[in-house]
């Protein structure tokens, strides 16, 4: 790929079976003509989690939001396991690549209505016994199976959400923030859930954060984003080296 690659990215890179995400030339325009996202190229291994930082406006959110066609991407941009995904069903894909956002969206009744909703779409009925499986996969009691999402505070209603999409059963986790509105335990509670999903199911995961200590505590490679394009790509342990002038000190009034 690139010259911002470093030694570390390459090795993660190496290490693993290839790419389970490929990005080429990645472009999206706004409706005004400003430049969001400017020809981003990015290889994401499989079975790594990869933070992706940068200033507000940058474009990290479109990036993540390409990756399961939340915006529909140009055909030949982006790859999951070598096939366009813009030749895959787009209700399949999402189920393959979840996404869990800033904020909680949960439907009108129970933890379990809500858990079993993807899996029934796709004609599967999940017992008691799996919803609170994938319960305890989020780190949450199976007593809450029955609670009405009314009841839930913020905190248990996000990790509720991924519960919802380990559901489906998927391969790569998009996360958009997902513990900004969090408090420091329900932050925890989340990392510690997707370490658990990396080092037990090897899940890809990809996190936009402006946390860098969050980073640093759970991913293993950093994609810097300015102003709509990758400008480094860097091992979490190397942070302190990024060169690009507004990535560090972006990284600096973040740390």
């Amino acid at each position: 790929m690139s010259d911002f690659r470093d030694e570390a990215e390459e090795h993660l890179l190496s290490s693993q079976h290839g790419a389970k995400i490929e990005v080429r030339d990645l472009t999206k325009v706004s409706d005004k003509g400003l430049m969001i996202l400017n020809k981003v190229n990015v290889d994401i291994p499989r079975g790594v989690v990869m933070g992706v930082m940068g200033p507000s406006g940058s474009g990290k959110s479109t990036l993540l939001r390409a990756l399961n066609r939340m915006w529909e991407p140009a055909p030949g941009c982006v790859f999951l396991d070598g096939v366009d995904i813009c030749e895959l069903d787009v209700l399949s894909l999402r189920r393959k690549v979840g996404m869990l956002f800033q904020l909680p969206v949960l439907f009108q009744g129970s933890v379990a209505d809500n858990i079993r909703y993807g899996p029934q779409l796709n004609g599967k009925k999940l017992s008691e016994e799996e919803v609170c499986k994938l319960l305890a996969l989020a780190d949450l009691d199976s007593s809450f199976s029955s609670t009405s999402v009314g009841e839930l505070s913020i905190g248990q209603a996000q990790r509720v959400a991924l519960a919802r999409t380990l559901a489906n059963d998927p391969d790569v986790l998009l996360l958009d923030e997902p513990t900004s509105a969090l408090d420091p335990i329900s932050t925890q509670n989340i990392e510690d859930v997707l370490a658990r999903l990396k080092k037990d199911f090897g899940m890809t995961i990809v996190m936009v954060s402006h946390s860098v200590k969050q980073i640093q505590r759970i991913a293993d490679m950093v994609c810097l984003v300015v102003n709509g394009e990758i400008v480094e790509i860097l091992g979490v342990q190397r942070l302190s080296e990024a060169k690009h002038p507004t990535a560090r000190a972006f990284l600096h009034l973040n740390t």
